[in-house]
């Protein structure tokens, strides 16, 4: 069964990543809704800046573990479709650990 990672930008200006099987459109309305207690019930409205289509729900719950534990900066370039700065800022940050 396919699904989606998504991730929106709140009110506050911080990120939220999830994954739903849902349409967008209705898991955003959710959120918007107070639907779900936690993190974007408190951060009202959100809006949806990110979305991927995967084929299996366990490669997009995968997707989601990954990009929950980046940076804002590296959460920004995959919003903007920038491919290039996530590869320097990955490898800018292995060299860092090194």
């Amino acid at each position: 069964m396919s699904a989606y990672l998504y991730m929106l930008r709140c009110a506050d200006g911080s990120y939220y990543v999830g994954t739903t099987r849902a349409s967008l459109d209705d898991r955003v309305a959710q959120h918007n809704a107070g639907d779900f207690d936690g993190y974007t019930a408190r951060r009202r409205p959100v809006v949806l800046v990110f979305e991927q289509h995967f084929d299996r729900i366990t490669d997009a719950i995968a997707a989601e573990r990954q990009v929950k534990g980046w940076r804002r900066d590296k959460k920004e370039a995959l919003i903007r479709g920038d491919y290039d700065a996530l590869q320097e800022l990955s490898r800018a940050y292995s060299e860092k650990l090194q």
